[in-house]
């Protein structure tokens, strides 16, 4: 099974006005990241967006090969067509699209050409979010073919919907204690049947690293996978979740097995591969990618 959308892990979100783009891109800064996003909207003020615009101009003359996937969070429709004229673009693996809802989505994605082989990530952060209605008729409209192909993972803006509730999250608390975790079990119900894979929302405190953890362990839970880190030390925390337990990983393995019967008992709990094959699909998957951890012991067939 090919599950790219694994490969993100925490996706470090750096404002494009920095001084050291190019040191962040082609990994000489910060090596072990897995994915980063320059960012023109939110994290740049109107006046800026020419000097955002050229500091990525200038990057893009300059990536190398590195590994890292790296996308740009564009303004708006506009700016993705700036981006998309500039020389080195196709260096990058794709774009942010940021408050997406059924009246822009064809804006932006009319900008690429059919040869264009940019991944794209919208994000869901507007006031429709909080409308299943909405949300499913805007899932319908991703599903056409020539949009779906593009689709790497879908965002919870998470600050965005605090802003429209007029709510802060409070200090201490996962954002699965606040109104906002009614609204991603419904945005988790609505796409992820369809194979679209959601990231979870952004957790802006820097001192708190065991409520972060809680948090991605939580977001894991609730099926969402890949998290904007705002700041280097919340990347090591967010991915050391996302290794697999040693249990999991042996339930998984027996569940994809050839000769697997078609239900089992494993670690006291019900094993049919019918059912379980996704799930011990991404485990195996992000087994590879992140590792695994803890001991076998529990095991019991």
């Amino acid at each position: 099974m090919t599950a790219r959308f694994l490969e993100l892990g925490a996706s470090l979100y750096v404002p494009a006005t920095r001084p050291d783009l190019v040191a962040l891109a082609n990994r000489h800064k910060y090596p072990s990241l897995r994915s980063i996003i320059f960012c023109t909207e939110d994290a740049v003020a109107e006046k800026d967006v020419p000097l955002a615009l050229f500091q990525l101009e200038e990057m893009l003359c300059r990536l190398e090969p590195s590994g890292l996937m790296r996308f740009i969070r564009v303004r708006n429709p506009a700016i993705l067509r700036t981006l998309l004229q500039m020389d080195g673009v196709d260096a990058l693996t794709g774009f942010v699209l940021p408050k997406v809802t059924h009246h822009n989505v064809d804006e932006y994605f009319d900008a690429f050409r059919p040869a264009d082989r940019f991944d794209v990530m919208l994000t869901l952060e507007t006031i429709d979010a909080f409308d299943s209605r909405r949300m499913a008729g805007l899932r319908d409209l991703l599903l056409q073919k020539h949009i779906r192909r593009r689709i790497l993972s879908l965002r919870i803006g998470g600050n965005d919907l605090f802003n429209l509730l007029g709510m802060r999250r409070p200090r201490g608390r996962t954002i699965y204690q606040t109104p906002l975790a009614i609204t991603i079990g419904q945005l988790v119900t609505t796409f992820r049947p369809h194979n679209f894979n959601l990231t979870a929302p952004v957790f802006e405190y820097l001192n708190s690293p065991r409520v972060l953890e809680r948090e991605v362990r939580h977001d894991l839970t609730q099926g969402l996978f890949g998290k904007t880190a705002i700041h280097p030390r919340q990347v090591p925390v967010i991915e050391a979740n996302y290794a697999v337990a040693a249990r999991h990983f042996a339930m998984a393995e027996e569940i994809l097995a050839h000769a697997a019967p078609p239900v089992f008992r494993m670690n006291g709990a019900m094993c049919e591969p019918a059912t379980h094959r996704r799930w011990a699909s991404l485990i195996v998957e992000r087994a590879r990618l992140y590792g695994v951890v803890g001991s076998l012991k529990e095991v019991v067939f």
